[in-house]
């Protein structure tokens, strides 16, 4: 299983850009899963709802199914669980592309945009290996990429992570 992170501040553009490279990986035969940190807490069901009531009495797991899909809600007692953690409750699948887990030390591209006016977290870090950005950045250690290209982001991606997967290696120097 290939694993690649998204990181940047908020505000980035990494949501976007993760939703306009899924499709890319799928067309190329990939099954792909996602993992989204969240940095507050996040419910998925609202009061009023049955599975809300279940985990508002006391439920240590509510399992939600319909024909479409199924959610398991897991009430946290402890940390909160670390990436490869989660990743172990995945189904297998090619790719697992994770938003967030900045601190993990996953291979992540990080979507960079200095008009934010916050500093860019790829230097000085192994884990940082190329950024997504709308312009060209002097002095960047690693490939910059064009945040707008997410084609070739995906190609960039697979070359790295799985080399001879993809021919194209187009990026900024």
């Amino acid at each position: 299983m290939m694993l690649l992170g998204l990181i940047g501040w908020s505000g980035s553009g990494k949501t976007h850009l993760l939703t306009r490279m899924l499709p890319l990986y799928r067309a190329r035969g990939l099954r792909v899963s996602t993992i989204k940190h969240a940095h507050h807490g996040f419910d998925l069901d609202r009061p009023g709802k049955d599975s809300f009531e279940h985990r508002a009495a006391g439920a240590h797991e509510v399992l939600i199914a319909s024909a479409a899909r199924w959610a398991l809600l897991h009430e946290l007692e402890g940390p909160e669980p670390s990436l490869d953690d989660l990743l172990s409750r995945l189904s297998p699948v090619d790719l697992v592309l994770v938003e967030g887990f900045k601190a993990s030390a996953h291979p992540k591209i990080e979507v960079y945009r200095d008009v934010l006016g916050r500093p860019p977290f790829w230097p000085g870090r192994q884990d940082v290996v190329a950024v997504a950005s709308d312009k060209a950045i002097q002095g960047c250690a690693v490939p910059v990429l064009p945040l707008d290209r997410p084609d070739e982001i995906v190609a960039w991606s697979l070359d790295f992570l799985e080399p001879g997967f993809s021919d194209a290696s187009v990026f900024w120097s």
